[in-house]
């Protein structure tokens, strides 16, 4: 038996226009995209990234709108930077996952010696960010998702973006992760992978706005920026209100931890649900059957298991397909 926790409802049609970036493409730091301001005064460096993947719009309207409002650190420094233009570049709602990326996954290339390869374009996008990411003392990276489900805020497995996440007090869903086998995500880079003991004032999170092509991700873009940037301390709660009037949405009625214990991942492109999952279900015995891998039954591990993030569209050799979690409310 399955129950379902509460999410948020999303349009399953692709109604979110594409921004038109043209006026911040270029940025003011000599790398396309990317923006940084500096106040002259002591302060965290604080970075919002967007359009990792080229097909998630959200992030890029959220920057946009950061950029027109004219907003600059009170103390400290402000980063924000348009990430995979190239794939942007060939977005197109019909078949939007296709500008997802040009030759792979910019969230997988965060290894050094992935990015010192400089073999394909994402790879060697990554290059150009890599001063910025590395400067960085806090990062939220914006992303949205495959299929309509509820904002999902992933924090990694350090105890201090938990901290941080339960502190911003949206969304309701908090996932405590540790990535993805075939590769490093841009929030997992660096020192922001390092253990508490090690990283110093370093926060990462990603959030997960929702469907690609539900203007609600939109919303959740926003409000996410304008709590990281607040919690950063490098504009305060007033201006930000000042600026960006309607962007902070209500606080989340209560939030939950999701924590991974592991993921499916697809043997083949031939991978099937048993049923038309949009993450957040939760299983109330183990050995329920959700999944087909290539002829061999995918069952929850233990009970009252919650799914995270289930999708087939990328489905092939090696990719997760969706996630096991353990739930907790904090």
């Amino acid at each position: 038996m399955s129950t379902r926790m509460d999410t948020t409802a999303a349009s399953p049609g692709f109604s979110l226009p594409v921004p038109d970036i043209s006026a911040w493409r270029a940025g003011n730091t000599g790398v396309e995209g990317v923006w940084h301001f500096d106040s002259g005064k002591p302060g965290r460096s604080t970075m919002v990234s967007a359009l990792v993947h080229g097909n998630e719009l959200c992030g890029a309207w959220a920057l946009k709108g950061l950029l027109e409002a004219g907003v600059r650190p009170e103390q400290g420094r402000l980063t924000l930077a348009f990430c995979n233009l190239d794939a942007f570049d060939r977005f197109d709602a019909s078949q939007h996952d296709a500008s997802r990326f040009t030759d792979e996954d910019l969230n997988r290339q965060w290894l050094n010696e992935r990015i010192d390869a400089g073999d394909t374009r994402e790879r060697r996008r990554a290059a150009a960010l890599r001063p910025f990411v590395q400067q960085a003392d806090w990062l939220l990276d914006i992303h949205s998702m495959h299929e309509p489900s509820a904002p999902l805020l992933l924090t990694g497995v350090q105890p201090r973006n938990l901290a941080l996440a339960h502190a911003m007090r949206s969304p309701e869903h908090i996932v405590v992760d540790a990535g993805h086998k075939d590769g490093v995500r841009m929030r997992d880079y660096g020192r922001f992978g390092l253990p508490d003991a090690e990283a110093g004032d370093t926060r990462s999170l990603l959030i997960e706005c929702g469907f690609h092509g539900d203007p609600a991700s939109l919303q959740v873009a926003q409000d996410q920026c304008v709590r990281f940037i607040e919690q950063s301390g490098v504009v305060g709660a007033q201006a930000l209100a000042q600026q960006l009037p309607g962007w902070r949405m209500p606080d989340a009625p209560r939030q939950w931890a999701l924590e991974v214990t592991g993921p499916v991942v697809a043997t083949s492109s031939a991978f099937r649900f048993v049923a038309p999952y949009t993450g957040l279900e939760l299983f109330e015995k183990a050995g329920t059957v959700i999944g087909d891998n290539d002829g061999v039954p995918v069952t929850t591990p233990y009970d009252n298991c919650v799914l995270v993030m289930p999708s087939v569209r990328q489905a092939r050799a090696g990719v997760t397909v969706v996630r096991f979690a353990q739930r907790t409310l904090l």
